[in-house]
This record gives structure tokens, C-alpha cells and sequence, in this order.
């Protein structure tokens, strides 16, 4: 626990550039002390560690990936204890980082290590990916694996990230929705006017950014950007009967979102989370936010938004279909591109895949449940579509981490649980 505290109390913000060499430095000592041997990739941002433990070029190598930025801790005032003292309460420990992902790779790692105090030599080869850019998008990871493909080579890329399952049984993810980041600001005079003197004279670029929304999703929530729904391809019978075989509890769900109006049967829960995409505001702006009144006419208004994507819809496409929608309504419009990951998938029946879901079954004495993506985004696509291997993820977190909101945290019995499965893991890819 010592180990994880170390790493939880260094901030590691990739979007602020805090703390962040400091953090690579000790998860590489601490991949160092497992016995790994590590090497730090520079980038034109910030640093990638790579690690390997190779005993046998004829057995199986095992890819691990993970991250070591961290979300900002924003707001503050709604933290219990500081973001960055990790603090136990209730079996839990409560830090930025604690579930995504420190805890979690760290896991990964002393699993390693737990294997060999066990058993000796590991049965497979083991290559650690662990970058500092996940946060902002993994914006440097494609050229590291384009340019290091041989280095990278590997049978199965092996992800612990992400929320496990609301009922607390074991979760294997087959892949990831992809997410399209962007921004559209809108300017109607040069500076801000007074809402009296020239009210009715100066439009509100606020009002005109609403309408503009409202061309862009229906009320019902579908895109109404043409070609959006274009190229996502249909699930497939195995995908289909995952999704009905995974277990529903409406109400402990709503609790544990904080969303007590939710109103989904099962299969449409896990429908709209692995196979179907979104169009999300994360953020609006435009004039005066602070306490109290300022009565002004804004001269600009911006949204942001997120659209997570499934395959094989491609963020380039979607984000030049976006801003044709948009500049047929607002030529003047100015739309940005803030980052993309594309959607990723592995079919379930793949061999390795097959070898790793025994371990998983191994560890928690019971079949794990099998989802055929993550809700949320990962780089997995540099995996399955530039380094063509096969890959999944088993969340070690609990479902109700709050990762990316205040009092993160991470529960000793899920971060225990991950050591084992990492260890079950490396055993059953390892067999004949």
C-alpha cells in the first residue's frame, strides 16, 4: 500500500503539465524494483515508459498498458480530504488517481511480482506500456507505436482501467468506444455591450449558439449531422447475446451514478453504453459566470463537446462532417479540433482472449461477465489496428470510483483482487 500512496500523493495533471516528470521518474523506479527493466521514451509531450521482462522468446508475451496522468482535481471544495494525501475511510482509499489509474497499474505490477514470489519464472514474456497523456488523449502514443512496432510485438495487450461492473462480479472488455473532442465559438460584436443600451441592437451570440445545438441533435437525442450514423457496423450474434446475459439492477445503478430518475430496462442500458454513440456537451460559455449580475450583451459564446464513436466510425470523418453542419448555418463559426481516439474491438473468440478468460474465472471462482466495449475511451485502437494484436481490458476499480470527479477513490478489496487476476492471468496465457 506503501508503494501505491507514494505515487498517489505525486500530481501528475498531463493537461497542466504538473508534477509530471516527477511522476514518470517513480513509476519507473517502481517498475524497476518489480525486477522490470525499464527504459523512459521522450515525446513531443510527455514522457512513455516501457518496460519488459522477456524469460522465453518461444512463450507468449503479455502487453500491459496503463497511464500514470491523472485528471484535474477540480472543484476542490467538494473533496472530503486533499486530492493528492491519499486517505483510507470505509475499506476505501481516496485520492485523484486512486482508480484511474495509478491503483490500478500498480496492481498490474505487484501482480507480476506476487507471481514470481509464488512460482518462480514467469510463464510468458511481459512488455509495460505506461504513458502520460491518456488524460488529453493519448496524443503521442500512435507515433510511439508506429515507430516501435518490433519492440511492441505481443501476443495479447492486457488493459486494467475503467469501472468494474455495478454487481461487483469480474468484467472483461473486448474493446472501447472511440471519442471525438471538439469545440465551436461564435462572435457577434467586437467587445461586450450593455444588455439595456443596445438591447434589441446587438444579437447575443448565446442565443444564436442554442439554435445552432438544437440543428445538431434531435430531442430524442439523435445526431442529426448528416453521415453521422454512416459505417458503424452491426453487432454481431455473439455481441448480441453478451449484452443479454449481462445483469441489470436498475435501482442500484441510479444509486450509484447519483441519478435516481434513471428509466432503462437492461438490455437498452448496455445497448446505448458498448454499441451505440453519443453527442455530448461537456461545456458552455459565454458571458458573465460569477456571483451576482453583470448586465452585458456577450460578444462571444463557446460549446464543447465530446462524441464517443463505435466502430468503424472514424473521428476525422465524423469532425469534417461536423463542421460542414456547421459552417452551412454559421460561416463565421470557429471550430476547433481538441483530440480523437477511434472506437476498437476484439472478437470474443479469439485464443488468447479464450487462455486469459480461463485466469479471470480462475482468480473469482465464477465466469466473468463479458461486455463487448467500454462506455468510456482508451487509446486500444494502437493495439488492434496499428500493432494488430488482440486485446482486452479487466477494470480492477469499483463501479462507483468517481473517477474524473471529487473523492476518487479505490476499494482495497478491488485493488487486492486486481494483484490476483494479473497473477491468474499470467498463468493461464502462459499455458500449452
Amino acid at each position: 500500500m506503501a508503494t501505491l500512496f507514494k505515487l498517489l500523493r505525486q500530481e501528475s495533471i498531463s493537461t497542466q503539465n504538473k508534477g509530471m516528470r516527477e511522476c514518470a521518474a517513480l513509476m519507473r523506479s517502481l517498475m524497476e524494483e518489480v525486477g522490470v527493466c525499464t527504459r523512459l521514451f521522450e515525446t513531443k509531450g510527455h514522457p512513455i515508459l516501457y518496460g519488459e521482462l522477456l524469460t522465453d522468446k518461444h512463450a507468449p508475451t503479455l502487453l500491459i498498458y496503463g497511464h500514470y496522468d491523472v485528471q484535474p482535481p477540480d472543484p476542490l471544495s467538494e473533496w472530503e480530504t486533499p486530492p493528492f494525501e491519499p486517505t483510507v475511510r470505509d475499506g476505501r482509499i481516496f485520492a485523484r488517481g486512486a482508480g484511474d489509474n495509478k491503483g490500478q497499474i500498480v496492481a498490474q505490477l505487484l501482480g507480476i511480482k506476487t507471481y514470481q514470489e509464488a512460482c518462480g519464472a514467469l510463464p510468458v514474456n511481459i512488455k509495460i506500456v505506461i504513458e502520460g497523456e491518456e488524460e488529453m488523449g493519448s496524443v503521442h502514443l500512435p507515433d510511439f507505436v508506429q515507430s516501435n512496432k518490433e519492440l511492441l510485438q505481443a501476443d495479447l495487450v492486457y488493459t486494467a482501467d475503467g469501472p468494474s461492473h455495478e454487481s461487483s462480479s469480474p468484467l472483461v472488455l473486448l474493446g472501447v468506444r472511440g471519442i471525438l473532442s471538439f469545440e465551436i465559438e461564435l462572435q457577434n460584436a467586437e467587445f461586450d455591450n450593455h444588455s439595456g443600451n443596445t438591447g434589441n441592437i446587438v444579437p447575443n451570440p448565446a442565443w444564436d449558439l442554442m439554435e445552432l445545438l438544437q440543428t445538431m441533435r434531435s430531442t430524442d437525442g439523435r445526431v442529426l449531422i448528416e453521415g453521422f450514423y454512416d459505417n458503424i457496423r452491426p453487432a454481431s450474434a455473439e455481441e448480441e447475446q453478451l449484452l443479454a446475459t449481462l445483469p441489470f439492477e436498475k435501482d442500484s445503478v441510479a444509486q450509484k451514478i447519483g441519478y435516481p430518475h434513471l428509466d432503462i430496462d437492461g438490455k437498452s442500458y448496455y445497448r446505448k453504453l458498448a454499441l451505440e454513440p453519443t453527442f455530448n456537451i461537456c461545456g458552455l460559455k459565454s458571458g458573465y459566470l460569477e456571483d451576482g449580475i453583470k448586465t452585458i450583451i456577450p460578444s462571444k459564446a463557446s460549446v464543447k463537446i465530446d462524441a464517443r464513436l463505435v466502430v468503424d466510425q472514424d473521428p476525422k470523418d465524423i469532425f469534417e462532417k461536423v463542421t460542414a453542419h456547421v459552417k452551412a448555418r454559421r460561416p463565421d463559426a470557429k471550430v476547433t479540433f481538441l483530440g480523437a481516439m477511434e472506437p476498437s474491438r476484439t472478437p470474443v473468440e479469439t485464443a488468447i482472449v479464450q487462455k486469459a478468460l480461463k485466469g479471470i474465472s480462475a482468480c473469482f471462482n465464477e465466469e466473468p461477465l463479458i461486455q463487448p466495449s467500454l462506455g468510456g475511451s482508451l487509446p486500444d485502437y494502437v493495439w488492434t489496428k496499428l500493432l494488430h494484436a488482440p486485446s482486452l481490458l479487466v477494470p480492477y476499480a469499483n463501479f462507483d470510483q468517481r473517477n474524473h470527479s471529487p473523492n476518487e477513490n479505490l476499494a482495497i478489496r478491488h485493488f487486492l483482487n486486481g494483484i490476483r487476476c494479473t497473477a491468474h492471468v499470467i498463468h493461464a496465457v502462459g499455458q500449452n
